[in-house]
Order: C-alpha cells, then structure tokens, then sequence
C-alpha cells in the first residue's frame, strides 16, 4: 500500500508514519506538512503543502495513493476561532474531497474524545454509538463535532471509499512535551519544576478526571486501520482512568482543592490577557467529556495498548521537565523559538 499522512510532523503524526513504515503491507509513506522537517525515519518521504482552502495540489499530492491518514489540525490561536475553522473544518473537508477526487480507496480520519456530547450522568464509559454532537462552547469540539456530520454525508456520497474514524482520548509521548505545552500552557509554566518532589502542590480541580492514550499506541491503532478491512469509528484508551491525585503521585506532591468554577474564572482571566493560549472553553469541555469504551478496537484491530494511561503522562511529563521535542518544526523542543503550526498532528 502507497499511504499518504497529512500532519505528519506533529504528535500523532511522527509516530504514525514510523508505525506504518514498519508494517510490510505499507511500500510507500509520503509524510505531508506545511513545513518540511529535519527529521529521518527510513520509509518515510516529505512534502511540504497547506490544506488550507484556496492552496493547490492535494488531489495531485494524493494521487496514487492507497490510503490518506488525515491528521493535520490547528489548535492556536484560540483568539480568532475563525481562522481555526478554515484550518480545520474547511482544510479537512478539502482533503475528503481530494481523496475522493484522486481516487484514494481509504480515508482515515482523526476525530477524538472531544467529538463526543458531554457523558452519562452516572460516568459509565460509552462506545462508538455514543452521539458526537461536542461541547458547543469550545472551537476544539465544535470543528470535531462539525467534521463527524461532514463525513456521515460523505461516506453516503462515496460509499466505494472505506472510511474510518480514529477517537482517541489525550495523547502523550515524551517527544511532545515542548510542543503540548506551548499549545496549551503557554510560556509562563515553569516547566523544569515539572518533576517528582518539585512542585509543593497541585490544584485539584472538582470533576476533573480524563482518559490518556502513548501516541505510539495510537499510532498503531491508525496502522491497523489502514491495512485491516474495517469502517467506521473506533475509541482509543488506556487504562486507568486518571484525576488530578493521580497526576500529584507521580509527581510525589500533594493535591489542594479547587472548585471547577474557581479554576475556569482563573484561566480565563490569564486567556483574556494573552497570558495562556488555552480557552475556557476548553476546560469547560473537558470536564463534560464521557469516559470511552475501546472494546471494539480491541476486537476488530485486535488492538491494545502497551503503556498504561499512567505510563503515557509520566512519559510527557518527565519531557516537559527536560524541555524535549523531535527535529520537525511542532516538535521543536523549549528554547528553540519554535511556535505552533497549522500541521500540528493530533489531539488531541
């Protein structure tokens, strides 16, 4: 299989092309940014293009490929939700028509956990069928949510496509500490006391809990999407399910209570002055977000992952800590100077 990956220099996007180049069904890997890094991975190829709408070149970008796995996604700047969703939402819908366009047979398509309306009540984990409706308040969620309407109509238009739709919960690996925290913390979080026995103590923030996934794991999880015969969404996650205490152990501190509503008021003052990238909104949402069941990846990609959700955040943080990236523009580690790109692989 010739595979084509847009957002290939982020996150997810590193670690997808590596999981493919390795796979003996994959002959070719074309690893597409909007900016070409200095990063070797054998099997792996570079183009440089913009999924932006009104640039050229995707159909021919893509032609002759077996497969598409679309990753790209702009996360900043949270200040101007519309260039976001021209970037994301109109970007997206541009590469599913090219797709179409080129004659491309599998269309793997990034969406998450934020794609999903706020859980049950009672907390117990959802599957697939769970509505993808978001949270409207946040950007983040609205263009997940957007891209899952766009695609049921487009699987209906092109029903010769095989189309799949990869929900990860939050996705870690040490390489994306730099990248992570320059998204969404900003350059005011004092990143090298982000170690065990550092911090005095942690906010923990009421009803906060989340799921994490190593972006390897992910990575796999898109590989077997793309040489197994299967459709359809799929929910990604490790165990165990974590909150703010379990954060505080690996950091070997302790928690201090804070109301949802104290923690929201606070960043969004900091998001008002410019002083942290992340929205409200984004909060907000995350504290809506359900818990996932991921049996069906499990079954059908025979998929499972092989860090724990504790594993996969100690990873990062250990990274944030010593300031660690990878040789692509997204990744590029503290202190080089490097901001966000609308590539950045993932979520996400």
């Amino acid at each position: 299989m010739r595979v084509v990956v847009t957002g290939a220099t982020g996150n997810a996007g590193t670690s997808v092309v590596r999981a493919l180049a390795a796979d003996r069904m994959v002959s070719d890997v074309l690893g597409v940014a909007r900016r070409l890094p200095d990063l070797h991975i054998p099997g792996v190829r570079w183009a440089a293009a913009d999924i932006d709408p009104g640039r050229t070149g995707l159909t021919d970008l893509f032609a002759g490929a077996d497969a598409v796995v679309h990753l790209a996604w702009k996360f900043q700047p949270t200040h101007d939700p519309v260039t976001t969703w021209r970037t994301n939402v109109l970007g997206s819908i541009r590469v599913f028509e090219a797709c179409a366009r080129a004659g491309v047979g599998v269309l793997v398509h990034a969406s998450s956990v934020g794609a999903y309306s706020p859980g049950p009540a009672d907390g117990r984990p959802v599957d697939e069928s769970w509505p993808t409706h978001g949270w409207p308040g946040a950007a983040y969620t609205r263009e997940k949510a957007y891209l899952e309407r766009y695609l049921d109509g487009f699987q209906l238009a092109h029903s010769d496509i095989r189309v799949v739709r990869m929900r990860p919960a939050f996705l870690f690996k040490e390489e994306s500490a730099s990248e992570q925290r320059r998204i969404f913390a900003g350059p005011l979080l004092p990143w090298r006391l982000i170690r065990p026995g550092l911090l005095p103590a942690l906010p923990a923030v009421s009803g906060l809990r989340f799921q994490a996934l190593h972006t390897d794991d992910a990575a796999e999880a898109y590989r077997a999407a793309v040489v197994r015969p299967v459709r359809g969404p799929f929910n990604l996650v490790a165990d165990p399910v974590l909150d703010t205490a379990a954060i505080a152990e690996i950091l070997h501190t302790r928690t201090v209570p804070l109301p949802a509503g104290a923690a929201r008021a606070a960043l969004a003052a900091a998001w008002r002055m410019h002083l942290v990238p992340a929205a409200p909104g984004l909060l907000d949402a995350v504290l809506r977000l359900p818990l996932l069941d991921a049996g069906r990846a499990r079954d059908e990609l025979e998929w499972e992952p092989s860090a724990t959700a504790t594993q996969a955040v100690a990873e990062f943080l250990s990274g944030l800590h010593r300031g660690l990236g990878a040789d692509t523009p997204p990744l590029a580690a503290s202190g080089s100077g490097a901001g966000g790109t609308p590539l950045a692989g993932g979520a996400s």
